[in-house]
């Protein structure tokens, strides 16, 4: 069972970055309100665990004003998309197993 469970990745343990990390797997990118909209959390709750991403570099962080407006995009980095499709293997695998 070692085995199994090896592959999965704590960083993707809770729910809101498990959310993040499925989004940008299947968009090029996206902004921080897309980003709140889609999971449902609030502004500190995604601030808190995009930095988490961003600090394994799973997720690239880009700041930039439209206009006058503050806009910030996330995307996965490669090494992010590599560390997630790991991870889901992994709960394939251990699914298939029970």
């Amino acid at each position: 069972m070692l085995n199994i469970i090896q592959n999965i990745n704590k960083a993707f343990d809770h729910r809101i970055r498990l959310g993040i990390m499925s989004v940008l797997m299947v968009n090029e990118s996206a902004d921080f309100n897309m980003l709140k909209e889609l999971l449902g959390v609030t502004d500190g709750n995604l601030a808190s665990h995009t930095k988490a991403l961003e600090l394994e570099n799973y997720i690239q962080i880009e700041k930039q004003f439209i206009g006058k407006k503050p806009n910030t995009k996330y995307s996965a980095t490669k090494e992010g998309r590599d560390a997630f499709t790991a991870h889901i293997e992994a709960l394939e695998k251990l699914i298939k197993k029970s």
